[in-house]
């Protein structure tokens, strides 16, 4: 397995962690906004393993501002960190995929990527074109043996829902509880969705059982939906 982020260091540990329990990992650092650095991790992840058979396009950022407040500098980032690197990292891969007749590429979208939402125009315009890349690819793709899926997840149990949390504490005076309850209320979620549903959603897309399922989008909600 091939891990890459752009904190090299959080990589590596990551890395070192899976070897220890047993798994066979290799660390990476790489901006997957940067067109020369995707090519670069696709070259050496293919020499540290000999091929690429699956990805998961998993990297993200978000903002929040009032539409009038977005700088164009700000929605830049947003695009290109999660559409963007979706496209890079996908179009690196890809191409290999179909010459083997396997393949499965799992994008990690957003239950944005499917509503809209006050404050955050940019990370919703980005996330519904992460969907729109998904199902377009996964159209293209018919029929060569490789399956191009999303996985839409609302609030999930990280560092970047905390950010999320301590930015309303900081702008309404709310505590962590009531600014919790307030974004899963918004978002009409029960609980917080633990990482390992998205990781173990994400794994059913890569089976082989799941050769027929293809430009699906599959909504992590907290149980709310069906």
């Amino acid at each position: 397995m091939a891990l890459a982020a752009r904190n090299e260091s959080q990589v590596v540990e990551v890395a070192a962690q899976m070897r220890r329990d047993g798994l066979k990992a290799f660390a990476f650092r790489c901006d997957v906004t940067d067109p020369r650095q995707v090519r670069e991790l696709a070259l050496s992840a293919r020499e540290a393993m000999g091929r690429i058979d699956i990805l998961v396009n998993n990297a993200g950022t978000a903002t929040s501002n009032p539409l009038g407040k977005i700088s164009l500098s700000e929605w830049e980032h947003i695009m290109a960190v999660n559409a963007t690197g979706t496209f890079l990292c996908t179009q690196s891969v890809y191409p290999a995929m179909v010459e083997r007749r396997w393949g499965r590429i799992v994008n990690v979208a957003s239950l944005s990527g499917l509503e809209g939402d006050r404050y955050i125009a940019a990370y919703v315009a980005a996330k519904h074109a992460v969907v729109g890349f998904t199902k377009a690819v996964a159209a293209e793709a018919e029929g060569t043996g490789v399956t191009v899926n999303a996985v839409c997840p609302g609030y999930v149990d990280t560092p970047l829902t905390d950010e999320t949390i301590a930015r309303i504490m900081h702008l309404s005076g709310k505590s962590w509880h009531d600014a919790l309850r307030s974004i899963l209320e918004k978002a009409g979620q029960p609980r917080l969705i633990r990482a390992a549903e998205v990781a173990e959603a994400v794994v059913n897309l890569c089976s082989d059982q799941a050769a027929a399922r293809n430009g699906e989008v599959v909504i992590l909600d907290g149980g709310e939906r069906l």
